[in-house]
């Protein structure tokens, strides 16, 4: 067992450290370009998009998909998750806070990379055999190569999303919510993962119509709960927000200079770790979030790509920054804690034992809404690989993984998550970079044809 978690470790170091930065950065400009900076030009109307119909009823999901800001809403759920508390802590310990510098950068590039993921997921979305609409890379991996190799490619991809994401990822999110309630309330964690899998099970076998409806309930209530406890935070530490910025924008570059920053941070680790923690907080290129997209109700794809740039937007830009700078301006680097400890440490210092109970409340709706999220992605590769009568058994094992998971931390299953996590990249990047001229395509046809006739 060790042996393998070792090679498991040695491959992911690879992936993370070299082939996702290269190809996820590389991939960003690509399309930062091509699509001549599309996260600037379109941000307002994402914008729109998304908060015009924040109170609107129309379009509820059914077999024909999700209203586009459920899409949303579902997405965010997976986006939001333990990393925007555990992961940019984990990024801030290890690569001090020039770290934080490069998950912008990071999150920048990746509304244009997840804007193409979006459109090409509505391109090419299929009515499944069951009468619901479907979509996802396996089905752009399809269209951007017709032979066995797609079909091989499309396969491995499929199964690689539901081992990281449906079984081993929602294990890591219920671990999660079992810590911190065992932490805070020393409720037993076996029992946590009980009623969290029971509830998930009950959300499951609801069908899309029940998942768009628990999303787009719980991501608001989530998100306001989150902003309102840091912002408290960050207001009553206002003194040192000057420092934030100065340690952030300074340690990017000469991590060294930023006084009460990690120990040991270069350049490269808050480079690496920046990257690495930012790309697999809002997911962009990873192709998860398509899966909710492709079902959104929209009269061109285009504009799907609009409002999957504000999920990025919001899950670094606001609540993972929110994550960064309680940790920074109340200066709790130094403390020596990591992951969701140095979150619960830097919360505790205006909120005493309250910031334990802050966190675990946090992290309870933010891993429950991801375990939601990341079933309905697997969900999608599941009907694609054996059809939609297997979506029955998928969701007993989800459940079984969530309750497994809450019992003990495995290295391995973790360590095997985020490399199966990593290993997802590589096919979807391939399909998004051969057909990044039909995302071209359709990016022009929508402002040349498709705005000035609507």
């Amino acid at each position: 067992m060790k042996t393998l978690n070792d090679l498991v470790l040695t491959i992911q170091h690879y992936l993370s450290d070299y082939v996702l930065i290269i190809a996820l950065l590389g991939g960003g400009i690509w399309f930062t370009f091509k699509l001549g900076f599309i996260q600037v030009r379109g941000f307002g109307e994402g914008m729109r998009r998304t908060f015009g119909g924040l109170f609107s009823k129309k379009g509820n999901a059914d077999k024909d998909g999700m209203s586009s800001f459920q899409a949303l809403a579902t997405a965010i759920a997976a986006q939001v998750g333990t990393g925007n508390i555990a992961g940019a802590a984990t990024a801030l310990a290890i690569g001090g806070p020039g770290a934080i510098f490069w998950m912008w950068i990071a999150a920048f590039l990746g509304m244009a990379t997840i804007f193409g993921e979006a459109v090409l997921a509505q391109k090419y979305k299929q009515v499944g055999v069951d009468g619901e609409i479907t979509g996802g890379p396996v089905y752009y991996i399809r269209a951007a190569f017709k032979g066995t190799f797609g079909k091989v490619l499309a396969g491995i991809f499929a199964v690689l999303i539901i081992l990281a994401l449906g079984f081993m990822g929602n294990a890591v999110q219920s671990n999660s919510i079992a810590a911190a309630f065992h932490t805070a309330f020393g409720v037993p964690q076996a029992a946590v993962g009980v009623v969290v899998a029971l509830i998930a099970l009950f959300v499951f076998v609801g069908g899309m119509q029940r998942i768009a409806k628990v999303t787009e309930t719980l991501v608001p209530i989530m998100a306001a709960f989150y902003i309102l406890g840091a912002l408290i935070v960050i207001i009553y530490n206002y003194k040192n927000i000057p420092y934030a910025f100065q340690a952030i924008v300074v340690g990017a570059f000469n991590p060294s200079a930023v006084s009460g920053g990690a120990v040991g941070a270069t350049l490269k680790l808050a480079l690496t770790k920046g990257v690495a923690r930012g790309l697999f907080s809002n997911e962009a290129g990873m192709g998860s979030t398509p899966h909710a997209h492709a079902v959104a109700k929209v009269d061109h794809p285009v504009e799907q790509g609009f409002v999957a740039m504000i999920g990025v937007f919001i899950d670094t830009f606001i609540v993972l920054n929110l994550t960064a700078f309680v940790i920074i301006t109340t200066k709790s680097i130094p403390s020596g804690k990591t992951g969701a400890e140095l979150s619960q440490y830097a919360f505790s210092t205006l909120y005493g034992k309250g910031g334990d109970i802050f966190i675990a409340i946090c992290m309870f709706f933010f891993a429950f809404s991801t375990i939601i999220g990341w079933y309905f992605f697997g969900q999608a590769n599941i009907k694609y690989l054996f059809g939609p009568k297997a979506v029955k058994v998928y969701s007993v094992l989800v459940a079984v993984c969530v309750v497994l998971g809450s019992l003990a931390q495995v290295d391995l299953v973790w360590n095997m998550a985020d490399c199966f996590n990593s290993m997802m990249v590589i096919p979807n990047f391939i399909g998004l970079i051969v057909l990044s001229g039909t995302i071209k395509k359709l990016h022009d046809d929508y402002y040349q044809n498709f705005k000035k006739n609507k």
